[in-house]
Order: structure tokens, then sequence, then C-alpha cells
């Protein structure tokens, strides 16, 4: 609802469990929406595998239509609300978990949404993060209504979070949390609003980069799928070599499913693979139990010398010819809703706030302080107007900056670049050091703005 800016059939928010659907958000003339049923069966919709969950599923899924521009590039499923208690679970009358499961598969990127107030990791939302397993490069966490606490009890609401997130997403790495406070009300706590608007920022940038890399993403999960397909085929094969032809046919399955785990370690070593690529153990144990090992195909030598051609050489050149297409093609970004909101005029993120500032001024920003830098500009002995390097950098080392850092800052103040600043130079070196110290960036080159008024180019007026 924030990202869209408007209400979507079905909508229903509020502090209660309210929807119970698996919702479908997708672009449309006009605004509508589509039950599960019918949903399935449309050859133009990409859901018609979703028909094996059964009607207690397809009950529970719809598709919103609506004509809004967001939706042209991404598409959004919101899920039903996460439950807590045995009872629940059970009366959900299908297995969420799995349906999950299909969609973690097939999206580029998933949500995990937080609130401040309740932070607690039920036993479904701890299996519902379990079936994301493998598809931890597309999780990104929301830690919503973060402006209904002060800073300090924010601190303590994050750290609990990241150790919650700890026990359930294994994972090396540190997962991406974003703060802030996703509608469109006035915040309740405004110490932090800077930083909600850095965090809000950094989300749409991600969400908006989508798009982009869509093609690759799909190219990425065909590999994942060859590589797992190959494996499986070893696996089958294995099974099927180790039958009796006659006798003790049942002994031998039960046999071959408990001796599984060696029998990877095994094909692990004959065919050089990576432990990572085989599957579960125990969930290909339970889909073995009700298969007949004598129906499975033998190892054909053939077949996986083509997936391995394709694998080595072919996925090479199709991944030169999507970067062609990329930098041919317009970059495509997510427009509308919240995502304009942040792109131009004066509250655009970052506008009137470190090298901006002053942007919009007809005075020189640096004039404000300029005096107090003249004052410092003179105790450093100029000749001519100006002082030299050696004399600047005794000054400019008391910030305690790196010396890349700056290097960088004498170089844009630097304007003529005769190695030497004078008073107006030396007053935006001082300018741009502040910059830094107050923690925004440097900008790669001088902007209009900045450059000082004796070092800027006349306008010719054309007669």
């Amino acid at each position: 609802r924030y990202l869209l800016e408007q209400d979507f059939p079905g909508m229903r928010i509020g502090p209660e469990p309210t929807t119970d659907s698996f919702i479908a958000v997708m672009y449309g003339d006009s605004e509508g929406s589509v039950p599960g049923n019918a949903l399935v069966v449309d050859p133009k919709k990409p859901f018609r595998k979703l028909s094996r969950f059964g009607n207690a599923f397809l009950n529970r899924f719809m598709c919103s239509q609506l004509p809004n521009q967001v939706l042209k590039s991404i598409s959004i499923i919101d899920s039903p609300g996460i439950l807590s208690g045995e009872k629940q679970r059970i009366s959900r009358g299908y297995d969420f978990c799995q349906v999950l499961q299909w969609f973690a598969e097939r999206v580029d990127r998933i949500i995990l949404l937080f609130d401040a107030h309740k932070l607690d990791i039920s036993d479904e939302f701890s299996e519902a993060i379990k079936s994301f397993r493998g598809q931890d490069d597309k999780i990104r966490v929301v830690l919503n209504k973060a402006d209904q606490v002060d800073t300090q009890q924010l601190m303590r609401v994050y750290g609990a979070l990241m150790w919650s997130l700890g026990k359930v997403i294994n994972t090396p790495e540190v997962l991406r949390v974003y703060i802030g406070s996703f509608w469109a009300h006035p915040l309740q706590n405004t110490e932090n609003r800077r930083l909600f608007e850095a965090e809000a920022q950094d989300l749409f940038k991600d969400i908006q980069s989508l798009p982009q890399k869509a093609a690759v993403r799909k190219l990425n999960d065909l590999i994942k799928r060859a590589r797992l397909a190959k494996v499986h085929a070893y696996i089958i094969s294995y099974l099927k070599k180790e039958m009796p032809s006659v006798f003790g046919k049942e002994n031998k399955k039960k046999e071959l499913i408990s001796r599984l785990p060696e029998i990877y370690t095994q094909l692990q070593r004959e065919y050089h693979i990576s432990a990572g690529d085989f599957p579960e153990v125990q969930k290909m144990q339970e889909l073995l139990e009700t298969c007949d090992f004598t129906k499975f195909h033998s190892l054909k030598p053939k077949l996986i010398e083509a997936v391995d051609n394709m694998l080595a050489n072919k996925i090479a050149s199709l991944m030169s010819l999507i970067r062609q297409e990329e930098s041919n093609m317009p970059t495509q970004i997510v427009h509308g809703g919240a995502f304009d909101g942040t792109m131009a005029g004066p509250f655009g993120h970052g506008y009137g706030e470190g090298a901006k500032e002053g942007a919009d001024e007809e005075e020189w920003v640096v004039a404000k302080d300029k005096p107090a830098y003249d004052e410092i500009f003179y105790t450093l002995s100029p000749i001519n107007g100006k002082i030299s390097g050696i004399s600047a950098k005794k000054e400019m080392v008391t910030s305690k900056l790196p010396n890349s850092v700056l290097g960088k800052i004498w170089k844009l103040a630097d304007c003529d670049g005769d190695g030497m600043l004078d008073d107006e130079e030396f007053a935006l070196a001082k300018h741009l050091i502040k910059i830094k110290l107050d923690g925004y960036e440097l900008p790669g080159t001088l902007p209009p703005h900045l450059v000082p008024p004796s070092h800027r180019k006349p306008l010719q007026i054309a007669e």
C-alpha cells in the first residue's frame, strides 16, 4: 500500500490479523480481481503449477489488477499474516510453507516485515523462513513502525531482532535490515527522521534495480536447476543400479534409503560434486519411500555431457548477449507511487545537504563561514595572496581525515590547478572538510554552485 500509494482489491490493513489470502498484485488496464481457481487455468499468468496445492489453497488465492505505474515494472505477492500457535496453523488446510517455497523459487526479492512492537518469531514464522533456504540472497528485512519508539528503544529493538534472526537464518553474513516507518502518516518520533529517509532510499534503490537484473536472475535460476537435475540423475541411476533383478527388492529399497547420506558422500567423491548441490537428505528420503526404484532410468552419459557443455559454453555466450542487450536498452527502473516522491524537488534524498547545500541559492554557500576561514588563511603567511601546498597541508591534516580524502579535497579546491590556494580556494577546502566531517560524501567533480566566484567563467551574451 505504501509503495503503490493506492488501495488494491482485497486489501485490508489493521492491527488485528486481516488477510488470510495470497494476493498477487499485478498491472491491469482496469481495476478488478480474479479468484484463484480461474487464475491457475489462465495461460497468460505464471500460476498454473499452483493447482497442485488444491482447493483449500486456491480459495485463499487471488489476483488484484489495477492500472498503477509501479506495477508496470514489478508484481507483488502479498502473503497472509503469520500465525502463532499450532491450532491456527492446522486450520489453514494447505501446506503453507510449501506454497511459500514455490513462490520463493520464482521471485526476485523476498521482504520479511517485522513490527517494532512485535519481534517474536513464532513457530510458523520460523518454519516459513526455513522454507526460503537456498534463497538467502533474495531476502531483505524491514523493521517497520520504528518511529513509535525512541532512539534508545530502537537500538534495543534492532539488537533483539538481529539476535532472533540469527537463530533462524543460518548465514555467516548479517542480513540487511531496513529501519523506517513505511506508511504515509506523520512520524510519531522525529529524532531519527534522517535515518528513516536514508533507509527508505536504500530500500527503494534495491527494489528499483530489480527489473534490470531480472534476465540475469532467470539465467542464474536456470544454471541452479541444471546442476540440481544433473545431481538428481546421478542419485536416481545409482539407486536403480543397486536394485536386485528378482528377489528382495523391498528390503534393498529400505536399506538404500537409510544409507542415503553415505550414497551422497560416495557420489560426491566419484563425480567431484559439491555437497551443496545435493537435495536435503531427509526430504529426499521421504520422497523415495513412495517410489518404485526398478522403474528409475539408468545414467545416460550423453545427456550429462550435454548439460556440462551447456554450463561450460552456452551459458557464457548467453550471458554476454544479455549484457549487450542491457547496454543497448534504456535503464529500467521502477517508477510511480512512493518511488517518485523521492526523486526530484526539494524533498528528494540529500537535497540541500552536504555538497548539495546552497545549490539553489544565488550567494556562494561558503561565504557565510569565509570570515572565520580567512583568519586561519592569513596566519599561514600567504605570498601574493596565495598559500603553498605545504602550508595548506599543515592546516588540513588537523581535521584528522586520511590523506586519500584530503588529496581529493585538494584536487576539488585547487580550481586553477596551480598547486596553491587563494583565500576563496582555501575557504572551499575548509568547507569540503566540514562536509566530510559531517558524514556526507564528497562530489566526484566540483558542482557549479561550489565554484568560488572569482574562478567562475563569465557567461558570453550572444549579440
